[in-house]
């Protein structure tokens, strides 16, 4: 939000350089993000000066270019080179005197520099309107009033206009500071508590009467729940031109763009008090009369920006008796507006349901500074102040009369909030103890009345504009804010307390699993939980009824919670191989959502996304590929991690995944992983391969809680490592050599192996041969050859027989 501060300067006259206001106004909670400075003319006009032209003669060696003499109230005249065909002697003209910066109409600067035109000597150059900023004609030379003063100034001539504009990052509960009057009134509660007293101007609509009661239009609110309030007013008489450059330059410095003298008061006000307008072409109103009312679901709508809109049967509409004219609180209609053929208007000022509006707003895209505030909440008591204001300014420079009373359709009064304060609890939430008539001081400068005062606390009524103070909460921290941050002592004390929790806590296993990927190159991402309802399209395994979608959607694309990690998680990857970051290993600890018949549900989830690469190319390294088996290896390494073993795989059923496994420990799934499907990546853009997994987290923390660690000492004897080399079916797994071997030899066994696969010609038809490595170790001594033989012709008879397997 911008504010002027020449335009703040008319609510509160401060002295104050903008920096020393700027750092007040962060003090107070309104931000600073930056001061920018505006003239009203590019440059500030200086360096111009007032000059006479003595005299003008033809220049010897061209045809178009005069020398002249130019009397700029110094010792001597200037000689300047002249090639505007109107200039001649007597003439009050600008003067743009040497080192003086112009600016091109495309705001490219270049200086004024003495040189010699055609071999005569020129000091400075006399002006033209476009060459100062001051217009667009290039027919000639500025000529001046003959009055002018020679040696004046230019800006002060021109009345050009310095101002310092404040950028304030408003936060979304500050409705009451949305103009130059709201912050002017922070300002002010600000200076008192450094003991500054500086009266709040507000501009004075005492003048304001009833001309003649010549144009009635009647106003009909038919939804007062959406409209609370309804004021309006007629002028007759005026005319629709250009506005005075005062009114242009406060527009302009707070960067809007002057239309005409209607529109600007409107916006004007707009800005100042922060009470929207809206000013009807009074002959457009059919059967002169205002109804304010919603209207049927599908009906057009043509919006001042041209766009025909469908009307929602909840957006409220400002209509006349045959067709809706205006968007209510948000944008006006192209057929009801001001135009310059206007000479009567019906000037709207309102106070609309801020849940209204925003789903309106949200409902068509729109967002303007109308909507801004609406949404926010605006002060409903400011309301017909708002309008005489605006009615004696659009009179004062559009000219014209009040012709008719002010209809102010008011049935139920927004009443005021009720609060009680305690000391106590201002105390303990600040932290330190602020004098009672301190508070009493601030609260009053805040216009919160006091109503009653007790040892133990306030009784107080906050005004209806601060819809963010209904708390105690909220009044201690605007007493806070007011009386300073930076004015609360800071304790030489520290008190901890210290909590016994389990080792099994969630964020301690996420840390931990965190901490092992991060270590292994991947990089964690922070997905957002809104996602599209396209994306369930995807997956017959996941369903639109489940659904969790928001009353008040961001955008189409953030319209539901998301029922799976996968596609935020593949937005992640065609943003990054969208900027040449081929080789991705990424991880996220979220939560899916999801809407059933009786309740909603949330899970825990750890995806894992792993494409391109495996190590980044180098010299003296191969890169090879991510694939299948380098995941499997990660997930095993996280599970292994948590002491999850005892792990039963099966293939995966997931439809956005080509090939995959589940990994279950009992009837608890635990992890599903595989290829995603190209169908799924082609619809992000990503043409490479995509390897995805998703940890059931939950599972996860559950089945980890039940994991007994156990510790033995290393073994004091060596292991043995026989191999074979079978020959199976194809039909025979390694799942059933690891079994069989596991309930041959259940002591001296420690671990079976499969190191090689050889599927070729010189094998015959249906048959493979494994390579199979078997560890074998006694705890307590160390194993002869005739043990070990004992053992590895057992196993091979095992294998025989019940596999039908041949040594190789």
């Amino acid at each position: 939000m911008k504010i002027s501060y020449n335009w703040l300067k008319q609510f509160i006259k401060i002295d104050w350089d903008a920096e020393k206001t700027g750092e007040l106004l962060t003090d107070l909670g309104l931000e600073i993000e930056g001061i920018d400075t505006y003239q009203s003319v590019k440059g500030g006009l200086k360096g111009i000066v007032i000059g006479e032209v003595l005299t003008c003669i033809q220049h010897p060696n061209a045809d178009r270019l005069k020398i002249t003499t130019v009397n700029i109230g110094e010792d001597a005249p200037l000689q300047i080179v002249c090639g505007a065909p109107n200039v001649a002697a007597g003439q009050k003209v600008p003067v743009a005197t040497i080192g003086t910066t112009l600016y091109t109409a495309e705001g490219e600067a270049w200086k004024i520099k003495k040189g010699k035109i055609r071999g005569e000597e020129s000091h400075g150059m006399i002006c033209a309107e476009d060459e100062l900023g001051l217009g667009e004609s290039h027919d000639g030379i500025m000529v001046l009033d003959p009055k002018v003063k020679i040696g004046a100034l230019a800006s002060e001539l021109f009345k050009v206009e310095n101002d310092q504009v404040f950028e304030i990052g408003l936060t979304p509960n500050r409705a009451d500071a949305m103009s130059h009057y709201g912050v002017a009134r922070d300002l002010k509660a600000g200076l008192l508590q450094k003991e500054i007293s500086l009266e709040l101007i507000t501009p004075s609509v005492s003048s304001y009467h009833v001309d003649a009661r010549a144009l009635k239009i009647d106003v009909d609110v038919k939804d007062i729940e959406k409209a609370p309030r309804y004021c309006g007013v007629t002028i007759s008489g005026l005319k629709v031109e250009s506005s005075p450059t005062w009114l242009q330059n406060r527009l302009k410095s707070i960067g809007l763009s002057p239309i005409n003298t209607v529109v600007d008061a409107t916006n004007y006000v707009l800005h100042e008090l922060g009470q929207p307008l809206h000013a009807f072409d009074a002959d457009k109103i059919a059967d002169r009369k205002i109804e304010v009312k919603t209207c049927k679901t599908g009906t057009k709508f043509t919006t001042l920006d041209g766009v025909v809109r469908e009307l929602h049967e909840d957006d409220l509409m400002i209509c006349d008796a045959e067709k809706p004219m205006c968007i209510a609180g948000i944008f006006g209609g192209i057929d009801s507006g001001v135009t310059d053929s206007t000479t009567r208007i019906f000037l709207e000022s309102a106070y609309f349901n801020p849940v209204t509006v925003r789903k309106t707003a949200k409902r068509h895209g729109l967002n303007t500074d109308a909507s801004f505030r609406f949404e926010r909440g605006i002060d409903p008591n400011l309301t017909e102040y708002a309008l005489k204001r605006a009615a004696l300014l659009i009179m004062d420079i559009a000219g014209g009369e009040i012709t008719s009373d002010i209809v102010d359709a008011y049935p139920k009064k927004i009443k005021d909030f009720e609060v009680r304060l305690s000391f106590d609890n201002a105390k303990k939430l600040i932290g330190e103890e602020i004098p009672k008539e301190t508070i009493k001081s601030i609260l009053s400068s805040l216009e919160i009345k006091v109503n009653n005062v007790t040892e133990a606390g306030l009784g107080l009524t906050v005004p209806a504009y601060r819809n963010d103070v209904q708390r105690e909460a909220d009044i201690i921290e605007e007493i806070l804010r007011v009386y300073g941050y930076n004015n609360i002592a800071t304790t030489t004390k520290l008190n901890a307390s210290i909590s016994n929790s389990s080792r099994f806590e969630d964020y301690k296993l996420q840390n931990i699993i965190g901490n092992q990927l991060a270590s292994q190159g991947f990089f964690e991402i922070m997905a957002n939980s809104l996602t599209s309802p396209k994306y369930i399209t995807f997956s017959d395994d996941l369903n639109e009824s489940h659904n969790i979608k928001m009353l008040n959607p961001l955008s189409n694309d953030l319209e539901v919670m998301r029922q799976s990690l996968l596609f935020s998680g593949l937005e992640a990857v065609a943003h990054n191989v969208n900027r040449k970051r081929d080789d991705l290993k990424l991880f996220e600890f979220g939560k899916t959502y999801h809407q059933y018949a009786e309740e909603r549900e949330e899970h825990k989830h750890l995806s894992l996304f792993v494409t391109g690469n495996k190590t980044e190319e180098r010299w003296n390294a191969i890169s090879s590929p991510s694939d299948f088996f380098y995941l499997k290896g990660t997930i095993e390494g996280v599970l292994e991690r948590l002491g999850l073993s005892r792990l039963r795989s099966k293939p995966n059923t997931s439809d956005v995944l080509s090939e995959g496994l589940s990994f279950s420990i009992g009837k608890k799934k635990i992890v599903d992983f595989g290829l995603v499907k190209k169908s799924i990546l082609k619809h992000f853009g990503i043409s490479q391969n995509v390897l995805f997994a998703d940890f059931n987290w939950d599972n996860v923390l559950e089945m980890a809680q039940h994991n007994k660690i156990k510790f033995s000492a290393i073994a004091k004897y060596p292991e043995v490592r026989r191999d074979f080399a079978l020959l199976l079916d194809h039909s025979v797994t390694f799942e059933d050599i690891d079994t069989i071997a596991k309930q041959t030899e259940k002591q001296l066994l420690k671990s079976v192996n499969l190191f090689d696969v050889y599927e070729g010609k010189k094998l015959p038809a249906g048959k493979k041969s494994y390579a199979v490595s078997f560890i074998l170790q006694d705890d307590n001594k160390t194993l002869n050859d005739k043990q070990i033989d004992k053992i590895m012709s057992k196993l091979q008879s095992n294998f025989e027989s019940k596999l039908g397997a041949e040594l190789r």
